[in-house]
Order: C-alpha cells, then structure tokens, then sequence
C-alpha cells in the first residue's frame, strides 16, 4: 500500500520545510515556524476529509479512461489542483473583486493577508453557490438513472431511479433548491446567489455535453473513440475537483489568512486524495465494495446541500468532513456486510 503514497510523503516533506519557513519568516520565531507546520497539517486533514468522497467519483471515471488521459489526470491534474486552484484561483477571484492584477493581488497577500482574506471571503456566497449547484448536478444525475441497478437503500432510491425517466428532472430539482435558498439570503445577495447557481448548472451542462459528444455514438473499442471520451472525462475531473476545492479554499480562511500556508496544507491534501484514487482504481475497491460508489454520491449530494446552507449558517468544516467520512465508512460497512451474506 505504500507504494502508492510515496509521492505524497515526498511532497509532505517538502510542504513541511516551507511551511516551517514560511511561518519563521512572517514571525521571526521558531515557534511561529511550527505553529505554521501544524497549520499546514490540519489544512491536509481536512482536505482529505472534505476530498475522500472526490476520490472515490475520480477512480470511477479514472477507471474508464485511457492509460494516457489516466497519467494526465494524475499529472497535468495535480498541478492544477495544486497550484492552479490553491493558489491561481484564490489571486484571480481577489484579483476581480478588488480590481487589481493578480500580480498586486499576490503582494497583497504576502503583505497584508487580513485585508486579503478579508476580500476572499466576501466571494463566499458566489463560489459556494456556484460549486453547490454543479455537485448538486453530480449527485443527481447519478440517483436520477432509471437503469441504476444496484441500491443501496431500495426504498429511497429505487423510486428516484424511475423519476429518472422525467427529461431534465435533475436540472429541474437543482433549480428549486438555487431558488429556495435565495429567498434566504441578504436582499444584496440573493440575486448573486442565484445567477452564480445557474452558472454552476450551465457549466455542469457544458461538460456534460461535451464529454457526450466526445463519447463514441457507437461505444466502440477504437482507440481513437477511447481516446476523444477519455478527454471529455478528463475535462469533467478537473471540473469535479474545482467544485470541491471552492469550499475547502474558502473554508481554509477560517484556520489562517496566510495565503502561502493555505496552498502547501490544501496542495498535500490534494496529493494524498489523487494517490487515494490510483490505489481505488489498481487494486480494484470500487468492485469488492459494492456499495461504496453509494456511499460517495450521497458524501457528494450533502454537500452541495452544506455549501448553500453555510451561505446563511456558518457550518463548521470538520462536521462537512465528519459528514462525507460516515458516509463513505457506513457504505463499506454495508458492502462488507453484503459481502459476506452474498459471496
């Protein structure tokens, strides 16, 4: 098992040394380098907390992918991941809100991160809504699939399969929840709330139109067939994984305000939730747990349903991360049980 998180300890080394300089340097003290290091170590928890739900729907996908787009995900993935939105995108957003380039928005954090987190969560209600909607989208197209076979708790979605037949049900039920939540929220901020929901629909659409007409109309074995679907699954990944990093990136404020700090914590995290998926796909879990893929779109539904409720509660992040771990711990609890009744 090792063998599949040795990058991942690599760059927890690596992420341990800078944080420790990082934080020596903003203080000019040895404790404030490890004060820094362990904020950097609850940061990853909780990314893999938050995230371990992301791995399982990856190895899903990944699993279906050509060897190469599966090496592209695994490469081109984690640097976008890392850098693209533990440290691009939170510089880009300030950057917009504050009329700035990203280039002052960088010195503004490395200068005066109060000011900066302060701006970067004056996004909260935007990115929340936008990345609710689009796993909201994820959760239900899965439960909405009248040829969905395996349940895991029939009563509940046996009937929500067959509503599955219903065109567009899943867009429908999304658009209901964007506009219940917006009656919610501050006068200001309920018309931002829903343009930025309907955006999180629209690019989940988006992708999902694309990857459907990258996928082979006849679903042949032809390698360049593979190859077009594999891309359109690439593209839908590295879309999935935005949409769970806005809320881990916003939510990561609330620990420190140190933008540099942020990155490595959230960046090791990410590590160890992408080797998660490479030991999912290559040893085959997602086959010997039958309900474990369950386990994980449920993981995935709550939380779009968290991300619109934390625009009008502050919902601590270790309860979202408790959330998706029981779920995820309960559905290979109930395949290992099936197991053993069944084979």
């Amino acid at each position: 098992m090792m063998k599949y998180f040795k990058g991942s300890i690599l760059l927890s080394l690596v992420g341990a040394v800078c944080a420790f300089g990082i934080g020596h340097y903003y203080s000019g003290t040895t404790a404030g380098g490890f004060s820094a290091l362990f904020l950097a170590f609850v940061l990853s928890i909780l990314e893999v907390s938050l995230s371990f739900d992301n791995a399982v729907v990856n190895a899903i996908v990944l699993k279906k992918m050509t060897p190469l787009w599966q090496h592209r995900f695994l490469t081109w993935g984690i640097a976008i991941a890392v850098f693209g939105m533990r440290l691009v995108f939170p510089l880009a957003l300030v950057g917009v809100m504050a009329h700035i380039n990203p280039i002052d928005a960088l010195v503004l954090a490395a200068t005066k991160p109060d000011e900066y987190a302060k701006i970067m969560l004056s996004a909260h209600v935007s990115i929340a809504s936008y990345g609710g909607a689009f796993l909201m989208m994820v959760a239900l197209k899965y439960f909405f699939d009248e040829a969905k076979e395996i349940h895991w708790f029939r009563w509940i979605e046996k009937p929500i399969a067959t509503l599955g037949r219903v065109e567009a049900v899943s867009i429908g039920v999304t658009i209901i929840f964007l506009y219940v939540f917006s009656l919610y929220q501050k006068p200001e901020e309920s018309m931002t709330f829903l343009v930025s929901g309907l955006w999180g629909l629209i690019t989940y659409i988006i992708v999902d139109g694309i990857g459907a007409f990258l996928h082979s109309p006849d679903e042949t074995e032809q390698g360049i067939d593979l190859h077009k679907a594999s891309m359109g699954m690439f593209l839908y990944l590295e879309v999935l994984d935005a949409s769970f990093s806005f809320d881990g990136v916003v939510g990561a404020f609330a620990i420190t305000n140190n933008l540099f700090i942020i990155m490595i914590g959230l960046g090791i995290g990410a590590m160890f939730v992408r080797s998660l998926t490479i030991m999912l796909v290559e040893k085959g879990t997602l086959a010997e747990f039958r309900f474990l893929e369950h386990g994980a779109f449920y993981a995935i539904g709550i939380l779009a349903l968290i991300m619109f409720a934390g625009t009008i509660y502050h919902i601590p992040e270790v309860f979202t991360g408790l959330i998706g771990a029981g779920l995820i711990g309960l559905s290979l609890w109930s395949s290992i049980s099936y197991n053993k009744k069944h084979v």
